[in-house]
């Protein structure tokens, strides 16, 4: 009959006497003398005291057997008896050792690591350095890998990661920057948009789109009229439109023309700048040798600079003018009389292929490479975009590609058609194009592409391998900016 118990008794309170102890080689008989402790730290003491008790049994089992001599005692002791044989002639003497602690020991705290097994030596010097060194070059290649990856990522998608990030640059200047001088030209048929670019090409505002944005969100049509304006380098969007309506910002009887243009362009931008007929200034250019030079145009002639000329001068006083400074330019950069038309042909190329002032250089050295008899063997042709787009008249259409109709075109600047180089310039160099063509920076490139139209940023290569994937580069960037002019 089981025995009466009271309700505040514990029914699983004596059932840990009668549970089996979990621990290993343990022994359990209910009797509080024998049962597990209760706790860790309990069990710890305990089995300190069990191995306190097996250790003194053991040195006491070692006292008790006989211990042989060490020899410099028998030495002294017995002088007549031969020194004991070396430990290798025969056996040892038995001796009781304690014996060695068991992974129990350390699970319950009686034991550390280093009884179980041999602690590991210590590393020199030597050898920690050479892990550090190994662990720094594990990492530099890591970084690199990661860095070339990320620069790639950052080149393709900075505005995307921008954007999505909040770390969006202001596209207009702050106002109380402006200083200096910068001059824009405006000529007939000008839209907000192409004004827009041509402030943000001459350091006026801080993005091409900022100057049309504007005019779009504040609904304003103003009337611009052709000629050059005198503003200053980083205006406010709106200081910038506030100056081109301002008649006293116009220079009168004055001519800016920029590097990279066409003949034609200059003569319509002379024409509506200076108040002289069209057709007074094709006329003027009729005949080259009119102004000692022996091509049949004046095309790469018209050099660009800043003019300003009094109320009488004519069209052909303009032109004589113009023709002189390019003879300057072409005489400072050591040119001989009869390498005049080579250079400018080169450096009408470098002035259209080139984005910034170091790429001229380099754009220079891809020209004379792709003309070294030995390499043409191997590319055929220079194969510039920019001949193409000359020759079959597509040089202004405000992208920066090649029509395949312009590539395919059987014209003789189109140097995708023919070899060597185009029959004449197909542009009016400045004074930095026609020292590149002159002085073209060592290296062994054969390719170059533009893979960033806002930035200029452009890739150099020496494979055609290397240059095919700058072009994926360059259409991976053109996808993610579709009206940047690709």
């Amino acid at each position: 009959m089981p025995d009466a118990r009271s309700p505040d008794d514990d029914p699983m309170a004596d059932k840990d006497g009668r549970l089996p102890d979990p621990r290993p080689h343990a022994v359990n008989t209910g009797d509080p003398a024998h049962r597990a402790p209760l706790s860790r730290r309990a069990a710890r003491e305990a089995a300190a005291r069990a191995a306190a008790a097996r250790a003194e049994e053991d040195a006491a089992e070692v006292a008790a057997a006989p211990h042989p001599a060490r020899p410099a005692e028998r030495a002294s002791a017995e002088p007549d008896t031969p020194a004991a044989p070396p430990a290798s002639a025969g056996p040892r003497p038995a001796v009781s050792a304690a014996p060695r602690p068991s992974f129990e020991d350390l699970f319950i705290g009686t034991a550390g690591t280093d009884a179980i097994g041999a602690v590991p030596a210590k590393k020199t010097r030597r050898q920690k350095r050479r892990r550090r060194w190994i662990a720094l070059a594990i990492v530099l290649v890591l970084l690199g890998g990661i860095g070339a990856g990320g620069l790639y990522v950052w080149t393709a998608n900075e505005d995307r990661i921008r954007s999505f990030m909040g770390w969006e640059e202001p596209k207009d200047f702050e106002a109380g920057q402006a200083h200096g001088e910068a001059l824009v030209t405006i000529v007939d048929g000008d839209t907000g948009a192409s004004i827009s670019r041509s402030l943000a090409t001459a350091g006026v505002t801080k993005t091409p789109g900022v100057f049309y944005d504007m005019l779009v969100a504040t609904g304003t049509s103003p009337t611009f009229y052709p000629g050059v304006y005198k503003l200053q380098k980083q205006m406010t969007a709106a200081a910038a439109l506030k100056a081109l309506t301002d008649p006293a910002s116009k220079l009168e009887n004055s001519a800016l023309l920029q590097e990279g243009l066409t003949e034609d362009v200059i003569l319509k931008r002379l024409s509506d700048a200076l108040k002289i007929p069209l057709a007074d200034f094709t006329a003027a250019v009729k005949d080259p040798s009119a102004y000692g030079v022996t091509a049949k145009t004046l095309e790469g002639w018209l050099f660009p600079a800043m003019y300003t000329f009094g109320p009488g001068a004519t069209a052909g006083d303009v032109i004589k003018t113009m023709v002189a400074r390019t003879v300057k330019s072409l005489d400072d950069a050591g040119v001989p009389t009869a390498d005049r038309q080579r250079v400018l042909t080169v450096a009408s190329i470098i002035q259209r292929e080139a984005r910034s002032a170091d790429d001229f250089y380099k754009v220079s050295r891809v020209i004379e490479n792709r003309l070294d008899p030995g390499n043409q063997q191997t590319f055929g042709k220079l194969q510039m975009d920019s001949t193409a787009q000359y020759g079959y008249g597509e040089m202004h259409d405000g992208t920066a590609s090649s029509s395949q109709a312009a590539l395919d075109d059987d014209n003789p600047w189109n140097t995708y058609v023919h070899t060597g180089l185009p029959v004449g310039p197909i542009s009016n160099p400045g004074d930095q194009a026609i020292d590149a063509a002159m002085h073209p920076a060592p290296g062994p490139w054969l390719y170059f592409v533009t893979v960033n139209l806002d930035t200029g940023q452009t890739v150099f290569s020496t494979t055609y391998a290397e240059h095919q994937k700058a072009i994926s580069q360059m259409h991976e960037w053109c996808r993610a900016h579709p009206d940047s002019g690709c």
